[in-house]
């Protein structure tokens, strides 16, 4: 158990707007947001990485570029050469997505290819690298495998999803994740968080990073349920 205060929970979000049809006005939203409430990170279109670092220029606030988003399947070249255009305009986060076609095929090989090219361009330039298993199509076998990949590979985190498939982050895949990775790599749990008695069962279940397009709203209650408390810290 530890205990949190209101701004280390704030820093555990990645202030999320990925929506295809979101305008320059809506970055400014997004970036005015997560400076106000010191977020970690926005998490963007890769698109809009230049925009977001411009805006959050002089802030505590990451610019998180979504890579091969949402689908991952583009091949390796064109996941490395969107990673390293992303970090060249702007971005100081990478998540990208697996090539879930070849995990399905049983090519791991690929997979781990994929994640080491990836995570080295990430590394080379000091960019903190998050790979999104999409688990909503995936076997536990599958998951179980690509965490073994990831603490030989060793990215920063794995994720859950990308908010974009048919479920999103559930307890059990961020145990099953917490698991099979320990402390080799970290948990990120994303899709379908939006109050805050899931944002603080998916901190206890493992995550130590939550993507969320509702990050104002769980704060807000958070906050609120402190006050009526009396506290300044909520043990999880």
């Amino acid at each position: 158990m530890k205990n949190y205060s209101l701004g280390d929970l704030s820093r555990l979000i990645d202030h999320t707007n990925l929506k295809p049809d979101a305008t320059v006005a809506m970055m400014e939203k997004l970036c005015k947001e997560a400076s106000d409430y010191h977020f970690k990170m926005v998490a963007i279109n890769q698109v809009q990485s230049k925009l977001c670092a411009e805006l959050l220029k002089g802030t505590d606030v990451d610019i998180g570029a979504a890579i091969a988003f949402p689908l991952g399947q583009t091949t390796i070249e064109a996941k490395c050469f969107e990673t390293k255009n992303a970090i060249e305009i702007g971005a100081t986060e990478i998540d990208y997505v697996i090539n879930i076609s070849e995990l399905k095929a049983g090519n791991l090989k690929y997979i781990e290819q994929e994640m080491s090219e990836i995570v080295k361009i990430c590394r080379q330039h000091n960019v903190i690298s998050k790979v999104i298993f999409e688990n909503c199509y995936l076997t536990d076998e599958e998951k179980i495998a690509l965490c073994k990949i990831a603490v030989k590979v060793k990215p920063d985190f794995i994720k859950t999803s990308t908010g974009f498939g048919p479920s999103g982050a559930t307890l059990e895949d961020v145990k099953l994740m917490k698991t099979q990775v320990g402390d080799a790599v970290k948990v990120k749990a994303a899709g379908g968080i939006r109050n805050a008695d899931t944002f603080i069962k998916m901190i206890a279940a493992g995550a130590e990073r939550i993507g969320t397009s509702a990050g104002i709203a769980i704060i807000e209650e958070l906050k609120k349920d402190l006050q009526a408390k009396q506290k300044q810290t909520i043990e999880i």
